[in-house]
């Protein structure tokens, strides 16, 4: 090799252990020493140093396991006994809208479906009522978010498809059934994720919510509609696709604004026939959807 050797010989040049005293052996230093490279006009005296290997299996120098650092509050804000109960409290309703979930999947596979459905019900009610405690109480988090958005995908993604499957067995192919649940499960967890990364409006859903369409399939079970089972899986296929739509849904807060005769129709309608009033309401609020979305496009 030449005298000046190559750039990278003079990088990798460690000494390891030396015998003067000045270094304790086995420590690995990098040398600094003076070398004249060649360019490509001329010679430049440079400082060159030495770079020392780093293995993966050494520990990092820093220190990462500060507790300061890695310690995240699940309650933000002022932590005394009182807010830590309400929490609590919150995210009890939580868990109990999942404990629910899990017993409408047991009651499925026993074939008490109507009772399972009933659960998906009450899984509904208490998933309304953690979120209006947690703003209630001023104890909401990043954390209550994460764990109702679970809870959802258990109840409403997973439970909620079980049920309507163990309802139509024998009614349709198995087949259709399981592929009709399936989509309502795989547009469950899309519509859920999308919910928590996309920025919120305060008068639409994107797409039909979770909630929602878990207390239709809930309430369609619950009172037996008269229809084939090929119209069934039509209906659950439909609702799980409406989930991933872009269409626009009004949330509750709007709907209670209808005029009063809006609202007495379907009460009126419940009272002669409730089951049909119910899928006449479901096929409205459905097509809903479009409907904005035509009117926001024309307007835009």
């Amino acid at each position: 090799m030449r005298r000046s050797s190559t750039f990278a010989r003079q990088v990798l040049l460690v000494r390891v252990g030396r015998r003067d005293g000045d270094l304790r052996a086995g420590t690995d230093v990098a040398l600094v020493e003076r070398r004249y490279a060649d360019t490509r006009y001329g010679r430049y005296d440079a400082e060159i140093e030495a770079v020392v290997p780093v293995s993966p299996a050494l520990a990092p120098a820093s220190p990462v396991d500060d507790p300061t650092a890695m310690s995240i509050p699940l309650l933000p804000g002022e932590r005394t006994v009182a807010r830590r109960m309400k929490f609590a409290v919150v995210n009890a309703c939580t868990l109990a809208s999942l404990m629910l979930g899990m017993l409408a999947i047991f009651l499925a596979m026993q074939g008490e479906v109507r009772v399972a459905a009933l659960c998906l019900i009450a899984c509904v009610a208490f998933d309304g009522l953690d979120g209006a405690l947690a703003r209630k109480l001023g104890v909401a988090s990043p954390f209550g978010a994460q764990m109702d958005s679970l809870a959802d995908m258990c109840s409403f993604g997973l439970a909620a498809p079980v049920v309507v499957y163990a309802s139509l067995a024998g009614s349709v192919p198995p087949a259709a059934a399981a592929v009709a649940c399936a989509l309502v499960a795989a547009c469950a967890a899309i519509r859920l994720a999308r919910f928590n990364v996309s920025p919120k409006d305060g008068r639409f859903f994107c797409g039909v919510p979770t909630t929602m369409a878990a207390a239709v399939l809930a309430l369609t079970v619950a009172i037996g509609l008269p229809v084939s089972g090929l119209v069934l899986v039509s209906g659950v296929t439909l609702l799980a696709f409406a989930m991933v739509s872009s269409f626009p849904y009004a949330k509750l807060a709007r709907l209670v604004k209808l005029p009063p005769w809006l609202w007495l129709a379907p009460v009126l309608g419940a009272l002669v026939d409730i089951r049909l009033t119910f899928a006449l309401v479901v096929v409205g609020y459905l097509l809903s959807g479009p409907v904005l979305w035509l009117r926001q496009r024309r307007t835009v």
